[in-house]
């Protein structure tokens, strides 16, 4: 454990994304300057409602949080963190330029994690907020489930030499995708958890099927397909992939009808189950696989319009997607450094977990 903390503390990516909520604007202002960019990305709410607001549409690491507000005050807002948003674990600092023991102890009783008061020395809010933001990312990259799944997924990933990056680059680009799109945040993170999920049923696949050089027989793709349904039962328990399952369990239907394993048409197929296998489809034609090599981008632009022309794909999101690859195919075929965004995605959990011994790759022993 003391090796991933080590490496946690090495790669732990900025920016670190704090709420800072005060009525005042003057206060407001003097935190977000001492939790300056890049280490930090700073939004700010006036009131409680504007605060929980935020914390509805977007995911933060921390929230400084003043206790007297007109309204809403601060004890009250952090009870409904825990009860109505059920933020369990977010760090929640309350700020304060009164109070005494009992209202220390009212503020913890309400789910509060710390409390400074002011006027307090810029290197002691910093302190506070570094020790929280750590202790957060942590806890979500350790502790959760969803940091698990993340691990078994990578597990599937290193098993294959031709992969690479693939989940990496499949959770970056779908995200560009769905940017284009004007999908919602959390339509976003549910796509970029599906570049990792996407198919994390295949644990359940027979390695002699699963790592076949040679074609499959039908009797092996009928095993294979089961896949899909695999991963969406991995997936389904976890309140947190209530967008990112449906994903995980369609992103090989067809337009048409002819995919699995529904054989869903048209509208039916979820919309990110769509979007997600353009992406997907794109990735698997640019880059090696043990059946087929690497193809040019010209080539794969062609066959996903053969592939639209046949209907297996949805004709207005395909437009969409070439549109973006004309205008911006640096966005989808040069991310630049993902080794940040892997971080993130279940990796030093999956490298703590090679480095045990617990598991044996004959193929490859690492993951980017």
């Amino acid at each position: 454990m003391t090796n991933v903390l080590n490496d946690f503390e090495l790669h732990d990516s900025y920016p670190y994304r704090v709420l800072i909520v005060d009525d005042e604007p003057s206060q407001r202002m003097l935190e977000r300057e001492i939790l300056e960019s890049p280490k930090y990305r700073v939004v700010e709410a006036a009131n409680g409602e504007s605060a929980l607001a935020s914390l509805r549409e977007q995911e933060f690491d921390a929230v400084l949080l003043d206790v007297r507000m007109p309204g809403m005050d601060g004890n009250e807002v952090c009870r409904r963190i825990r009860t109505e948003l059920g933020l369990a674990m977010l760090p929640v600092i309350m700020v304060t330029g009164f109070g005494g023991h009992d209202d220390l102890a009212v503020s913890l009783r309400d789910g509060a994690n710390d409390f400074i008061r002011k006027p307090y020395h810029p290197m002691e809010l910093m302190a506070r907020v570094d020790s929280a933001v750590h202790h957060k990312r942590l806890t979500d990259q350790l502790d959760s489930a969803e940091a698990v799944l993340y691990a078994l997924a990578r597990m599937v990933e290193a098993k294959d030499e031709y992969t690479g990056d693939h989940c990496t680059r499949l959770a970056h680009n779908a995200v560009v995708f769905g940017e284009a799109l004007g999908l919602r945040k959390d339509e976003l993170t549910a796509l970029r958890r599906a570049g990792v999920l996407h198919d994390i049923g295949k644990l359940g696949i027979p390695e002699s099927i699963l790592m076949k050089r040679g074609p499959l027989s039908a009797a092996e793709w009928e095993i294979m397909r089961q896949h899909t349904t695999i991963g969406a039962a991995l997936c389904e328990p976890l309140k947190s992939m209530r967008l990112t399952a449906p994903i995980v369990r369609h992103h090989h239907e067809r337009w048409d009808g002819s995919g699995y394993p529904h054989g869903l048409a048209g509208e039916a197929i979820p919309l990110l189950a769509r979007a997600f296998q353009i992406v997907d489809i794109f990735d698997a034609l640019c880059f090696a696989r043990p059946y087929k090599p690497a193809l040019p981008v010209e080539r794969a632009v062609a066959i996903l319009e053969e592939e639209t022309a046949r209907e297996w794909r949805d004709p207005d999101l395909m437009q969409v997607f070439l549109d973006l690859l004309a205008r911006q195919p640096e966005s989808l075929l040069t991310p630049g450094d993902l080794t940040r965004e892997a971080e993130g995605l279940g990796v030093l959990l999956f490298r703590e977990i090679a480095k045990s011994g617990a598991l044996d790759f004959d193929r490859r022993g690492d993951v980017p």
